[in-house]
C-alpha cells in the first residue's frame, strides 16, 4: 500500500511539473510574439491582413480572399475591398474598384496607447479627379498583433476592417 501511495504521489509531482513547464513556454512564446509586434510597429515595416470588413451600411462581411495594407518606411500599398456608397461614379467601363493605393508620398504618425498603438497614415497625393481618393488610414494595433483599420475617403462612405499584422515578406 505504501508503494502505491508513493507512486501516485510521484505521478502527481510529474503532472504538476509538466503543467508548470508548459505554462512557462506559453508565456515565453507570448512575450516573444509581443516583442516581435513591437519591433515591427516601431520599425514601420509590417502588413495588416484584413479578415473582416465592416461597412458603414450593412453587416459585417468575412473576407475570404487575401486583402492587405502593406506599410513600409518609404511605401504604402493597399489592396482592400470596398462595400458602401460612393458619391462620385467611376469612369465608364471601369471595373477597378476597391481601395487601392500605392504611394511613396505619405505622412505616418504612431502613438502608444495603453499596451497597443494608434497609427495614422495620410497619403499626400491628393487627386480629386480620382474617385477613390483616400484621405486617411487609421490603424489601431493591440500588443498581441490584432488590429482595426478605418479608411476615410473623400468620395465614399468610411469603412473599417478587422484583422492582424504580420511581418513583411522580402
Amino acid at each position: 500500500m505504501k508503494i502505491l501511495n508513493r507512486i501516485s504521489l510521484l505521478a502527481a509531482f510529474i503532472f504538476i511539473g509538466v503543467n508548470v513547464t508548459n505554462a512557462q513556454t506559453k508565456a515565453e512564446k507570448k512575450a516573444a510574439k509581443q516583442a516581435e509586434i513591437k519591433q515591427m510597429v516601431e520599425a514601420q515595416n509590417f502588413v495588416f491582413k484584413a479578415t473582416f470588413a465592416l461597412p458603414m451600411r450593412g453587416g459585417t462581411r468575412p473576407l475570404t480572399s487575401d486583402y492587405d495594407l502593406i506599410v513600409g518606411k518609404d511605401t504604402i500599398v493597399s489592396f482592400l475591398p470596398y462595400f458602401g456608397r460612393a458619391y462620385v461614379a467611376p469612369p465608364p467601363g471601369t471595373t477597378d474598384g476597391g481601395i487601392k493605393v500605392n504611394t511613396t508620398k505619405f505622412s505616418y504618425s504612431s502613438a502608444k496607447k495603453g499596451s497597443g498603438w494608434n497609427i495614422t497614415i495620410k497619403p499626400k497625393e491628393k487627386n480629386m479627379a480620382d474617385w477613390r481618393d483616400v484621405q486617411t488610414f487609421n490603424l489601431s494595433i493591440s500588443h498581441d498583433g490584432f488590429g482595426s483599420l478605418q479608411v476615410t475617403s473623400t468620395n465614399r462612405d468610411p469603412i473599417s476592417f478587422n484583422g492582424y499584422i504580420e511581418a513583411r515578406r522580402k
